[in-house]
């Protein structure tokens, strides 16, 4: 049963199959060897899948998709494969396996949140407060003091989200004043679901999946050279290979955070894109690897394929590692795998 439940969710492992005991190396897309040999031309050059649905698990799933559905109001309730779910305005899913007990959000897997564009964050955290949803407050400094937006405090700088201390301290210094425009904020929902909004976006949409890799460069080989990402090179960072893909995390964490002793923002990547959804990720915050996504909440995420066969061999010859093999979810082929820091991902043939 679960097997059939979870059917619609693709997993890539950026590390090889840990199940052997042994670790692969994280290969740019680039580098030798990167494309296993055998590999025909058709295989290679696969297009980018795109991004289908994300899979929650829920102790009630009918409850969860109403309160998306009233707070996201773009969004419809519906269904796929049978199962309960509902839809963003771009086609994007969001669909829901019931269990039993509440679903495990500890501990922190691969999985951080989620995240929807709203047209106005401010409009929309008023809308939310008169609902009566849980909104959650960002610290804007360990001191203490918080607001509900990005947009409410001290603006990053230099493309950072955030300030670390020492910015902190500039920017009082220099009388910085925040801009009270866009920004982003975040609620929590059904089954301890965490849930950003941003704004100010042209619609409304299901936008993110924001993650923590255990090595974020490295990560991003993997998903280059195993999903077929475009290589998008930040020009302040160094071209990264297997060779120098693995890195120290950054030593200070920045504000505003939902933990008052901050969060680490660096190392970070912003350039991992399925169709119009952006993956996200920072450094694990921790010391420990991030377990298995499976079973906890953010169960797994489903990328979309025209071509199963094709990305199986593919996948296979890359020594990808395989949760579930090729399996039938309604009218639809699938098959999971694994990502570098254990998230599961759904690869499922949509024509």
């Amino acid at each position: 049963m679960m097997r059939w439940l979870c059917a619609l969710g693709l997993v890539v492992f950026l590390g090889g199959d840990k199940s052997s005991g042994g670790d692969k190396p994280f290969l740019s897309a680039e580098a030798p060897g990167a494309k296993a040999e055998g590999l025909s031309v058709t295989q290679a050059t696969l297009p980018t899948p795109g991004f289908h649905h994300l899979h929650l698990n829920s102790i009630n799933p009918d409850a969860a998709i109403e309160f998306y559905t009233k707070q996201f109001p773009t969004t419809s309730k519906g269904t796929f494969a049978g199962q309960p779910a509902f839809r963003s305005p771009n086609n994007v899913w969001v669909l829901f396996n019931k269990v039993a007990a509440p679903p495990a959000t500890q501990p922190q897997t691969a999985f951080w949140h989620f995240g929807w564009h709203v047209t106005d964050v401010h409009k929309s955290r008023q809308a939310f407060t008169e609902r009566g949803v849980t909104l959650l407050p960002l610290y804007v400094e360990e001191a203490g003091g918080t607001v509900f937006t990005s947009a409410d405090t001290w603006p990053g700088s230099g493309g950072a989200l955030g300030l670390t201390k020492a910015g902190i301290a500039d920017a009082k210094a220099k009388g910085v004043k925040p801009t009270f425009g866009a920004g982003f904020a975040y609620m929590r929902g059904p089954d301890d679901a965490l849930i950003e909004y941003q704004g100010n976006q042209p619609a409304e949409r299901f936008n993110h999946i924001h993650m923590f890799q255990d090595q974020p460069f490295c990560a991003q080989i993997w998903y280059q050279t195993h999903l077929n990402i475009a290589v998008r090179q930040a020009a302040n960072q160094p071209v990264r290979t297997a060779a120098n893909c693995r890195v120290e995390r950054g030593p200070d964490k920045t504000w505003p955070a939902l933990d008052h002793t901050g969060m680490y923002r660096t190392p970070g990547v912003t350039s991992t894109v399925f169709g119009d959804v952006s993956i996200f990720w920072y450094m694990n915050q921790g010391a420990t690897p991030a377990g298995p996504t499976r079973g906890h909440l953010m169960d797994h995420i489903a990328l979309s394929v025209q071509d199963l066969d094709a990305w199986i061999a593919k996948l296979r010859a890359e020594g990808v590692r395989f949760l579930e093999q090729p399996y039938q979810v309604g009218d639809y082929r699938a098959v999971m795998i694994e990502g570098p820091s254990r998230e599961a991902i759904e690869v499922i043939e949509i024509r």
